[in-house]
């Protein structure tokens, strides 16, 4: 595992904002970490990345503590945040000049490529940048060092489409050979290039699978009866957001199996005259669960 972490917890004051929190980023993946704002996603990441200690629990990255990272490491991991702070007043051109002699393996052409595909122009000052394209520049200087870890703490907030969309594109170019590590509550922006997730919720993984697995065993169903609709009581735990109007019956499947799904309709609600299973789209897998979560607490 690239990553490893193991019942973190963090308190500020009186807020806990990680409490007990485990999770692991295998080899190679794009993983995601969701949740709302305030669920804990930015202070796992600067735990991992060593700016600040965890009250207790303990991580590894790169097979190394997270307490004892050394430059070592810091040399194959990048780093790309929202609020990054870059020196101004420095052109774009500069900066990168400042920051090769530091990476081993910086490789030119890739710095050329990303300058091109952002459309970074080198002689513009850093603070004259926008928005977007200082997230750019913060993507170009974490990519050309080929990092075998690549850190991105919440990079799509603020951000019109065009750019959002060249972001993405620059991270499909690195899916599969650099491990991704990304922080987002714009679920939709994220599903297409994620193959890992982890549901952050008040500082507590919610749950964490292969997006394949989610997704396969997640369906919106939609029966029609040839009577009135009833939810039966009980109803079967895997089944969330049940809803009963007129003759249509209408439920989220978290174990979604076609034959058994007919057979259990068959056995709890008689005559069935339809059935429609449906994918379900990241963010509302999140919100379906994540309301689930936390019923079951307030229960």
């Amino acid at each position: 595992m690239i990553i490893h972490a193991e019942n973190l917890r963090k308190r500020f004051g009186r807020f806990d904002a990680l409490q007990g929190l485990s999770f692991n980023v295998p080899e190679g993946s794009t993983f995601a970490l969701i949740g709302a704002n305030g669920a804990g996603k930015s202070t796992t990441i600067k735990v991992l990345m060593n700016l600040i200690e965890p009250t207790s629990g303990a991580a590894t990255v790169l097979g190394v503590n997270s307490r004892a990272i050394s430059p070592r490491e810091l040399a194959q991991i990048g780093y790309v945040s929202e609020n990054q702070d870059m020196p101004g007043r420095m052109r774009v051109s500069t900066y990168l000049d400042y920051l090769r002699p530091f990476y081993p393996s910086w490789d030119r052409m890739i710095e050329a490529a990303i300058l091109g595909q952002f459309r970074l122009p080198p002689e513009r000052r850093i603070n004259e940048l926008s928005h977007g394209m200082r997230l750019k520049m913060a993507l170009a200087c974490a990519l050309p060092f080929r990092p075998r870890l690549l850190v991105l703490d919440e990079p799509f907030s603020g951000l019109d489409p065009l750019v959002r969309d060249e972001l993405l594109d620059g991270l499909r170019q690195q899916a599969g050979q650099t491990t991704i590590l990304i922080s987002s509550h714009e679920l939709s922006e994220i599903e297409e290039v994620t193959t890992h997730i982890a549901f952050l919720d008040r500082g507590t993984v919610l749950f964490q699978e292969a997006m394949s697995d989610l997704t396969a065993r997640l369906r919106h169903v939609r029966v029609t009866l040839e009577g009135t609709a009833q939810i039966p009581m009980p109803a079967p735990s895997e089944w969330l957001d049940v809803h009963a109007e007129g003759n249509v019956l209408t439920f989220i499947d978290t174990r979604f199996s076609e034959r058994l799904l007919a057979e259990r309709l068959a056995a709890l609600l008689g005559s069935v005259r339809h059935i429609d299973a449906q994918p379900v789209a990241l963010r509302s897998i999140y919100t379906t669960l994540a309301r689930a979560a936390r019923n079951s607490w307030t229960s």
